[in-house]
Order: structure tokens, then C-alpha cells, then sequence
């Protein structure tokens, strides 16, 4: 992502967050952790310009609205107090969480988590390089010798035109770029993955989403400012989402999410040299758009991951602002 929509991102979690609290805080002692994280998205909050700001707020308290219908825990503490609200580090996103806001009453160990996306909904943006082993980091089983053979003399040419160029070359002087990189790689990458599902049956399509979505349950939020839009998604596997406080329920049931236990078609998007699409058995679906996210060559490619399709029983509210 531009540095721009980095910042923009940032003082969105801040808007989030800020906003669950003052919602909350006038009926029940809330709390806000003081980390660097905070400091940073609140930093970027408070700089952009006061239309970004005055966006950024509305779709905030829309998502505020949806969720604390959702989670009457938010409002109803049953003395469970105070409830912490905090930011995540990035790094959270290197263990496998990717929630930014957190929202927690400890007394009972409760907790819920917000991702939020501003202006977009790509889930990671993993990179593919001669020597990031995928299959280990995403799936826990390493690729291929095959795989590798494949698609390091692909890297090393383009660590070869960087280190001739003195790191100058961009990936606009490149010619065909598509079709002598993206194109092999990207084959590379979905005969590997095919190659795994065939050595590991009902295996890797469930770690493959598991890899995406986290070990949490969460709650996407999803704003978009053209539209004056923010779209809720429940991400409810473990069922720890929608749980019930001092006898009250939430009118609405957010189900819990089936994972998936196989591939049901990889292949390239239609007419595209630079995107996979590969759809999963209970509805989940993800496309996965190959770029270089840098101005200058280096050898490595990045994904930009978003999914398609959730199963048909996903909660998934649109609300407007």
C-alpha cells in the first residue's frame, strides 16, 4: 500500500477505537492502553485534513453502531470492569492475529477484535522471493525442490538486472515483465500448491484460510468513503463472537464459519497475467493479485490477497453514514 493509505489505515484504527469509547465510556468505566501504537495512529489521526478526519469518524461510529448491536458485552459489563480498549502492534499480524482494535473485559477473559480496512479489504500481502519457503510459513509444510528450481533462477535475474543497474533499474524499464516473471512465478506457485493439497489431503485448503483470516475471530470493517459506506463482516470460527452478558442477547445470530477442506479450481483470473483465483469447498473464494510494490527491482514479488466469496452463513452488514 502508498504511504498515504498507510496513514490514512492508521488514523482509521485510531477513528475505531475512538469512537467505541465514546460511545461506551458516559455509562461504564472504559479504558484506553497507552502504547506506541496508539501514539503513532493517533498521531496520523490528528494530521490529515479535517474532511479526511470528519469521513474517517463516520465511518467509525457505523461500525460502532453494527457491533455493539452484535456484542452486548460491549454495553452490558455484568461488573466485569473496566473494559480495556487497545491498539495491536503490527507484529501481532507475524504471530498470526491480524486484528487491530482490541476490546477486553479481563475479570472473565472476554475479548473481541476489529480489522479495519479503509478504502480496501485485501486480507495480507504476502511476498513470493528465491528463498521464502511458503509452504513452510503459511501452510506448515515446506515446498518442493521443484518448486524452488523453478522459481529462483527467476529471482536471481532480477537480483542480477538490480545489482548491474547499482540498484537504479525500475520495474517500468523492465520489458514484458508480465510474461517473463509474474506469469512462471504465479504457475510456479499454483502447481506448488496443487503439488501440496495431493501430498496432504483435507490438510491444506483448511491452513491455507487459517494462514488468511488468523487464529481469532474478528469482526472486518470495512469503510468506503465514495460510497459513505462501512461494510461489517463477523469472522466467527472458535464461536467467540455474539456471546451473551447479564442475560441479553443480541436479536441478531452470527453464525459460525465452516473452514474449508479442499481446493475446488486454482487457476488464473480470465485475461489477467498478474492473478490467481483459487475457490475452496464452503463457499470461500480468494484472489490473489501478483505486483511489485516498489518503483525500483528487487527480487521479490508481492500479493495483494482478498476474498472473493465467504460462506453463504458470514454475518455481513452494510451500514450507511
Amino acid at each position: 500500500m502508498g504511504n498515504i493509505q498507510v496513514k490514512n489505515g492508521k488514523a482509521f484504527e485510531y477513528a475505531c477505537l475512538n469512537a467505541l469509547y465514546v460511545t461506551l465510556s458516559p455509562d461504564q468505566h472504559v479504558t484506553i492502553e497507552n502504547t506506541q501504537q496508539l501514539i503513532i495512529a493517533q498521531k496520523f489521526y490528528t494530521a490529515i485534513d479535517d474532511v479526511m478526519r470528519g469521513k474517517l469518524d463516520l465511518a467509525a461510529n457505523a461500525a460502532t453502531r453494527v457491533i455493539t448491536r452484535l456484542e452486548p458485552q460491549l454495553e452490558y459489563p455484568d461488573k466485569n470492569i473496566p473494559l480495556c480498549l487497545s491498539l495491536q502492534t503490527d507484529s501481532h499480524w507475524q504471530r498470526g492475529d491480524v486484528r487491530d482494535v482490541i476490546c477486553i473485559r479481563r475479570q472473565n477473559e472476554w475479548e473481541i477484535g476489529l480489522s479495519c480496512k479503509h478504502n480496501h479489504r485485501a486480507a495480507k500481502h504476502p511476498r513470493l522471493s528465491a528463498t521464502n519457503d511458503f509452504g513452510a510459513e503459511w501452510l506448515g509444510i515446506p515446498c518442493s525442490r521443484e518448486y524452488f528450481s523453478t522459481v529462483t533462477p527467476l529471482f536471481d535475474e532480477l537480483r542480477f538486472m538490480r545489482e548491474k543497474s547499482a540498484r537504479t533499474i525500475k520495474w517500468s524499464d523492465v520489458k514484458s515483465k508480465h510474461e517473463r516473471f509474474y506469469v512462471p512465478i504465479l504457475r510456479a506457485f499454483l502447481d506448488e500448491l496443487q503439488r501440496l493439497e495431493n501430498a496432504n489431503p483435507s490438510i491444506i485448503a483448511e491452513r491455507y484460510i487459517r494462514y488468511l483470516i488468523g487464529k481469532n475471530d474478528f469482526y472486518k470493517v470495512i469503510t468506503e468513503d465514495r460510497k459513505k459506506t462501512t461494510r461489517v463482516e463477523a469472522i466467527n470460527i472458535a464461536g467467540t463472537l455474539n456471546r451473551p452478558s447479564e442475560g441479553r442477547r443480541s436479536r441478531v445470530n452470527v453464525a459460525r464459519l465452516k473452514l474449508p477442506t479442499r481446493f475446488l479450481d486454482m487457476n488464473f483470473k480470465h485475461s489477467s497475467k498478474t492473478t490467481v483465483v483459487v475457490a475452496f469447498d464452503e463457499g470461500w473464494t480468494v484472489s490473489m493479485r501478483m505486483h511489485s510494490a516498489e518503483g525500483l527491482v528487487i527480487p521479490s514479488l508481492k500479493f495483494d490477497v482478498n476474498f472473493v466469496s465467504l460462506p453463504s452463513s458470514v454475518h455481513a452488514q452494510v451500514e450507511l453514514w
